[in-house]
Order: structure tokens, then sequence, then C-alpha cells
């Protein structure tokens, strides 16, 4: 009776085992499923942050050349003020030149009127 006893326990410890052992396969199958399974959604959520990070990366790429254009655009208004600006501080020097140059002018008519008035003088003490 207690060999039979034994026995028993043998083949339900050895039954136990086998059903353990199935039960382990089966649940690194389904691990092994998931796993393949996370493997394509880590691929599809790399692929998806690539392509935003693709955008984001052109929006600032944008973003930058549109503020050269306007930096370039602003440089040159500033560029034609200054110019501009020049030619006004040009044109009142060039102003202030013409009154100098107008009292001079103004002096010289001055100097050969009186020139002219000696020239007649000693032209008619010449011929007298």
């Amino acid at each position: 009776m207690m060999g039979a006893r034994r026995r028993c326990i043998l083949a339900t410890l050895a039954f136990l085992m086998l059903m353990g052992i199935a039960v382990y396969f089966r649940l690194w199958a389904i691990h092994y499923n998931l796993s393949s399974d996370d493997t394509q959604l880590l691929r599809q959520q790399f692929d998806i942050a690539n392509r935003e990070a693709m955008d984001e990366s052109a929006e600032w790429r944008l973003r930058y050349d549109q503020e050269v254009d306007r930096t370039k655009k602003c440089l040159q208004e500033l560029q034609v003020f200054q110019e501009s600006s020049q030619k006004g501080q040009d044109a009142s020097d060039i102003n202030h030149k013409l009154a100098i140059l107008q009292k001079e002018n103004a002096v010289l008519l001055e100097r050969l009127e009186t020139l002219k008035r000696e020239l007649e003088e000693e032209r008619l003490k010449c011929s007298s």
C-alpha cells in the first residue's frame, strides 16, 4: 500500500511538473509575442517622433529664414536712411557753402565794379 501511494504521489508530482512546464512555456510564448508587438510599437512610436522632430526642425528653419530676411530688410532700410541723412547733411553743407560763395561773389562783384570804375577813371585820365 505504501508503494502504491508513493507511486500515486510521484505520478501526481510528475503531472504537476509537466503542467507547470507547459504553463511556463505558454507564459513565455505570450511574453515573446507581447515583446515583439512592443518592438513594433516602439519602432512606430520612434518613426512618429522622428517625423515630428523633422517637422519641428523645418518649422524652426523657416522661422530662422524669415527672421534673416526681416533683418536684411531692416538693415537695407537703415542703410537707405543713413544715406539720405548723409545727403541731408551734405545738402546743409552745400547750402552753407553756397551762402559763403554767394557772399564772396557779392564781394567780388563789388570789387569788379570798383575796378571798372578805376579803369574808366584811368582811361579818362589817359584820354585827357
